[in-house]
């Protein structure tokens, strides 16, 4: 996968710096995921393992992806066809959103806690989280019982473990020493 993000990185900043030159970085983020979702189809992965000619693989492409492709990101998918890395698209989307968080001072927070998080407290937490971070905060919420109790936050490379597994584990390490 490294070697397509390393492919993938200056098409995604081109797709990226377009977009927001444009003012469309909603519907490029729209476009390129369902693109990559296309991308990732067995069928499709198939067909673009075969030798076909650039414009035959592209066409194929946006017939595929229909009316989710405007005649910009037609055009995207042209400019990926002529230099073979269509595949790469998958990686092209995961960057693309990347660049789109970044810009938009976004971070998404994995939180995992012991029972379901209800919809006060998820807003409590994002508000806190808000402040903390100075980002706009995208919460994913998990469920994981082994933990017991609290809840494991994960933010880029912050992490906040506030479970009560954790806390038995430093105690036992400092019990053991």
């Amino acid at each position: 996968m490294s070697e397509l993000t390393t492919i993938a990185r200056p098409y995604a900043k081109a797709a990226f710096d377009f977009a927001v030159e444009s003012q469309a970085v909603a519907s490029w983020n729209d476009m390129l995921n369902f693109a990559g979702e296309v991308a990732k189809n067995n069928d499709i992965v198939a067909f673009l393992a075969g030798s076909h000619s650039p414009e035959a693989t592209s066409d194929v492409f946006i017939k595929v992806c229909g009316e989710q492709l405007n005649e910009n990101g037609q055009n995207f998918i042209k400019v990926l066809a002529e230099n073979g890395r269509l595949v790469a698209l998958p990686a092209v989307a995961e960057l693309f959103e990347e660049l789109k968080a970044q810009y938009e001072n976004e971070i998404e927070v994995d939180v995992t806690s012991a029972t379901e998080i209800t919809e006060a407290h998820q807003t409590s937490l994002a508000a806190s989280l808000e402040k903390r971070l100075a980002r706009k905060i995208k919460l994913n919420c998990a469920v994981d019982s082994s933990i017991v109790g609290g809840l494991y936050i994960k933010a880029g490379d912050t992490v906040i473990d506030a479970t009560l597994r954790g806390k038995l584990e430093k105690l036992s390490t400092v019990l053991q020493s």
